[in-house]
């Protein structure tokens, strides 16, 4: 949203910009065009006074208008050897035809410090006068216009910004709203402050929160009702199961687990769908160490590597059960596990290795889907619900991590699981 509001901000500098560059431009043309104006004029009193008192000395000059290096009035039969200046001549002719002289003018820049103006005589000769160079605004005049070009300038950045903050506020309403969902993929409800534009974009939002948390809701208690409601029917099984022979009633009695174990972790998914904020700072390294050796209690193939310490914010019981989901995934489809804690200042990893066959890679973005099975086959010999790592998964970024499966060059699959350190406090 920065980048949008600069933008935005930066459409109303540069047009704002724009027209001062053009008003300066013209000002500035306009002030270039004068300039010989400005300089003819004094000159053109000078020569006409010069001419009156011929080779006398000219007028009392007290805002130095006459350069000295060449002395009013002097004669000379040839022209002086240089350019000339045929804009600035043409004016200093209008100019002396304006004070009632009619003799021809010239004005040459020889490569002094100024030109020089060449006035013809009767008798053939010139008379020549240092020409003045047109005036520089004065010192203050320019720390002024630089003072209001700066004033002028802050003065676009500012409104531009405002307007800008203005116009994109609904949108940084709507990025705010995007970045605040929870793990429950509901968003939270928005002030509904501020000017028209920005009440009618929160009540927009506010009101796709409250449908959201009501579809959320309605499929969490059709899930675990119809969880619940597996059990009796499952219940009236097992006793028919009882009167079926032996070797038949055994393989009843497999399926109606399996189908006890699928309502079961639905029921659970659902729970952990709506769980509240139970965090707290947690020891991860004695975690993860406990949650392995109960699972190779339990006689599954699990070993412990590297063990950093470590420490996050987090439910003690949810992510123990995340992390026997996922550890006893690799354990029972991948021929065992292999668990390390990896910390570092900004954040910490869980790397979970099998030497399994794999997934195929076409199937890795749908392994977090309830009920996922890479093999179909697999579910005659593995028993489980298939909703061991959509349930980690919704544990695991319900603390602000995250996970990531992936095959590993040499076989296997490669679990990741990333969280964030705790702030520096006592852990349990």
């Amino acid at each position: 949203m920065r980048g949008l509001v600069a933008r935005v901000a930066l459409i109303f500098i540069l047009s704002m910009f724009s027209v001062l560059l053009i008003a300066t431009a013209v000002t500035w043309f306009v002030l270039s065009r004068g300039n010989a104006d400005r300089a003819a004029i004094p000159m053109a009193h000078h020569i006409a006074v010069t001419t009156d008192v011929l080779l006398g000395d000219p007028p009392p000059d007290p805002r130095g208008f006459f350069p000295r290096h060449i002395p009013p009035g002097e004669v000379v039969a040839t022209l002086p050897q240089g350019v000339v200046d045929e804009e600035a001549t043409a004016v200093l002719q209008a100019a002396l035809t304006r004070e009632g002289e009619a003799r021809h003018v010239r004005v040459i820049d020889i490569g002094a410090s100024e030109p020089v103006a060449a006035l013809a005589l009767d008798d053939g000769q010139w008379m020549l006068f240092s020409y003045p160079k047109p005036f520089a605004p004065p010192p203050d005049v320019i720390v002024a216009a630089a003072a209001w070009v700066s004033l002028f300038v802050a003065g676009i950045v500012m409104v531009a910004l405002i307007m800008a903050h203005r116009v994109t506020r609904p949108f940084a309403l709507l990025e705010q709203a995007v970045r605040s969902v929870g793990p429950d993929g509901v968003l939270p409800h928005t002030p509904e402050t501020g000017p028209g534009e920005v009440r009618r974009t929160a009540a927009a939002l506010n009101a796709l929160s409250d449908r959201l948390r009501a579809a959320m809701e309605s499929r969490m208690r059709l899930v675990a009702a119809a969880g619940r409601d597996f059990r009796t029917p499952m219940t009236r099984m097992r006793l028919r199961a009882e009167f079926l022979p032996e070797d038949e009633r055994q393989r009843w009695l497999a399926d109606l687990d399996e189908l006890d174990a699928i309502a079961d972790s639905a029921i659970k998914l659902v729970q952990e769908e709506g769980a509240g904020d139970d965090r707290k700072p947690l020891a991860l390294d004695t975690l993860v160490r406990e949650t392995v050796e109960e699972l190779k209690a339990a006689q599954l193939p699990v070993e412990l590597g590297r063990l950093d310490s470590a420490s996050v914010m987090a439910g003690p019981l949810a992510l123990r059960r995340a992390l026997r989901n996922l550890i006893t995934n690799a354990a029972t489809h991948g021929g065992g596990a292999r668990v390390r804690l990896e910390s570092a200042h900004d954040a910490i990893r869980i790397i979970i290795e099998d030497d399994g066959p794999g997934i195929p890679e076409g199937l890795l973005s749908q392994v977090f889907e309830p009920f996922f099975r890479s093999n179909p086959a697999r579910t005659q010999t593995v028993k489980g619900a298939g909703l061991g790592l959509a349930i980690a998964r919704e544990i695991v970024e319900r603390f602000g991590g995250t996970i990531e499966i992936r095959n590993r060059p040499e076989g296997g699959l490669e679990q990741v699981v990333r969280l964030r350190p705790a702030p520096a406090a006592t852990t349990s």
